[in-house]
């Protein structure tokens, strides 16, 4: 064998394991109702989880990314993309309409969720422990967890001031929510507004109707969509002087006054895990629905001392982390 002829042999040897590579690494789909931009912190998480489970993307595994960016109805033509191509696993985040795309695309191919909605009541899974089917996920209860918010703002609060809550009406079981809410605040003595935002429009009106009633409070609700409107929340809080609580500490890190709920890069976290663990064999039907552990409560003292306002020393105590 001549010298041009082993290098060749050694190329052609050389190429055979990307081309194996190429042909065997399996693609997870990554379906979300949320924009790519602000979304960037969890999909770090959800790599995080992919290596805990022992697989890394553009190296044993490609991702394949849909984004709606708050364009729900996108969501169907993407996720039937997806089953399209063949995917592993469909991971379905952002909107509840985004899981619900997943399952109408395909009874077969794994789907893992996130969702802060109850997914028995929302029909997603048979039950918690035993999800049956080819679906389950991760709930951080981010919506089932108000009434205790509503108990937080009311102990920062004093009695005659009103509370109000924002709800997202395009979000499934608003109207259950609004109903527990309102119990909650019969219950605490408290008068409430219901206000309703869908886009970034209707959450400056909501905030124009608030400002000139002074001395009341605001509770954001749980839902992808104010998350991605932290920035626009927080900054309209600030300039209205109004205390707000919201559902997840990025808020506070914005700059916002207090929050009280679970991780939401935690819950993207083990929806890498499970991604990982169903590739390498496992079946969602065995995989039970993953709940948060923990809830956080956090207080921004800077933002507080801005709104001229004194947090109870009991809410200091229990605060998990205080922001000086």
């Amino acid at each position: 064998m001549n010298r041009r002829d082993l290098l060749a042999l050694l190329a052609g040897v050389a190429t055979v394991p990307t081309v194996a590579f190429a042909q065997q690494a399996p693609v997870i789909g990554f379906l979300s109702g949320r924009g790519e931009g602000e979304s960037r912190y969890l999909v770090a998480s959800f790599r995080d989880g992919l290596r805990e489970a022992g697989v890394v993307g553009g190296q044993n595994l490609v991702i394949e990314f849909r984004w709606a960016d708050g364009g729900y109805d996108r969501l169907p033509a993407q996720a039937a993309d997806l089953v399209q191509r063949r995917v592993a696993v469909i991971v379905a985040v952002g909107a509840v309409s985004a899981i619900r795309a997943a399952r109408a695309a395909t009874s077969s191919i794994p789907i893992v969720f996130v969702t802060g909605d109850d997914p028995v009541r929302l029909k997603l899974v048979a039950s918690l422990s035993r999800p049956e089917g080819n679906v389950t996920g991760i709930t951080p209860f981010t919506q089932q967890i108000e009434p205790k918010r509503l108990s937080i703002l009311d102990d920062l609060l004093p009695k005659p001031a009103k509370i109000a809550v924002l709800l997202n009406p395009n979000s499934p079981g608003t109207g259950v929510r609004s109903n527990e809410i309102e119990a909650a605040a019969r219950t605490l003595g408290r008068q409430l507004d219901l206000l309703s935002a869908g886009s970034a429009g209707e959450i400056d009106a909501a905030f124009a109707v608030l400002a000139p009633h002074g001395n009341g409070g605001l509770m954001i609700g749980g839902d992808p969509f104010f998350n991605a409107q932290r920035d626009q929340l927080v900054s309209l809080a600030a300039r209205h002087k109004i205390p707000t609580l919201y559902f997840a500490r990025e808020f506070i890190e914005a700059g916002g006054l207090i929050s009280y709920g679970a991780s939401i890069a935690a819950s993207y976290r083990q929806a890498g895990i499970y991604a990982g663990r169903i590739l390498k064999g496992a079946q969602p039907a065995d995989l039970p629905v993953q709940q948060p552990t923990k809830f956080e409560l956090l207080i921004n003292l800077k933002t507080a001392k801005a709104l001229d306002l004194a947090i109870p020393a009991l809410l200091l105590a229990q605060a998990d982390e205080v922001i000086e």
